[in-house]
């Protein structure tokens, strides 16, 4: 089974928000895969996170908030019993250009507090990550970034946010179908 988490912030003052990213790209791919008969999503309290199974594959939203993604993850790896490669996260990354897609199967958080908590509650660095460029601002202070991730996409970014939507489920569709090693000499 293949556990593909989108990462994001619950609730509706971060719906489409650029830290959000994550869970647009897990809604888009839910449709997809369910060929127009969605499935329901299901709330479980317990871990914390919205899942729904679709074939082998089980698509995950937590609701922990961003940076507490990995309680909601290992909760997730240890009650399917899986290894950290059938892991496969969605998330945004500040340091791609807007719509820029770059999957790793492995490395540090780079500042991304989402992942570094998945990092720290799986003891480890090697799963996959499909990281989708939102940009930056020039001015990078701690409370800037903060503004921007938390931001929604401006008006003259649509055409390369609604790309990036679409790219980052091309990816995944084609890491299901291809593997990883040739969708990253695709996309990277």
């Amino acid at each position: 089974m293949k556990l593909i988490v989108g990462l994001g912030n619950p609730g509706d003052l971060y719906k489409d928000t650029r830290h959000n990213i994550g869970f647009m790209v897990i809604d888009k791919l839910e449709k997809e895969l369910s060929k127009g008969v969605p499935p329901a999503w299901q709330k479980d309290e317990k871990k914390n996170v919205l899942t729904v199974k679709i074939g082998d594959m089980l698509l995950a939203k937590p609701q922990t908030f961003m940076n507490n993604s990995g309680f909601a993850v290992k909760a997730l790896v240890d009650f399917y019993k899986l290894s950290p490669s059938d892991v496969w996260i969605i998330h945004d990354d500040m340091d791609l250009p807007l719509g820029k897609i770059k999957i790793r199967e492995k490395g540090g958080s780079a500042g991304h507090n989402g992942v570094q908590s998945i990092i720290d509650q799986i003891k480890t660095d090697a799963f996959i990550r499909f990281r989708l460029g939102i940009g930056k601002e020039a001015d990078t202070t701690h409370k800037n970034v903060i503004s921007y991730v938390l931001s929604r996409f401006r008006q003259s970014e649509a055409g390369s946010f609604k790309h990036l939507i679409k790219h980052g489920n091309d990816a995944v569709q084609m890491a299901l179908k291809k593997g990883i090693e040739k969708t990253m000499n695709r996309f990277n």
